[in-house]
């Protein structure tokens, strides 16, 4: 069913994609600091969504660590303090 649901969602895009990129066939033109490059519309904007979706995992890595480091130090104490409660429920009251 996933499989299914999976196939049907990448045609989906696919389409989009298509459609985009004939809607927007035109060339621009790419000032940067070494020249000037032509390319059309739809390719700019990808190669620019593209960079922006890098910088924002660059960005939010740091705090994704943090958060990775903060989980294993709560599972070791939930797994020491589970110990600790098996231990006191053995022990004779």
């Amino acid at each position: 069913m996933f499989k299914i649901l999976g196939l049907v969602f990448l045609l989906l895009v696919a389409v989009v994609v298509i459609s985009f990129t004939s809607l927007n066939a035109q060339s621009i033109q790419i000032n940067y600091y070494f020249g000037i490059k032509e390319l059309p519309l739809a390719v700019a904007m990808v190669v620019s969504i593209t960079i922006g979706i890098l910088f924002g995992f660059l960005a939010s890595f740091g705090v994704v660590m943090r958060l990775k480091r903060e989980n294993m130090r709560l599972k070791r104490v939930a797994k020491t303090t589970g110990k600790q409660l098996t231990q006191l429920k053995s022990t004779p009251v």
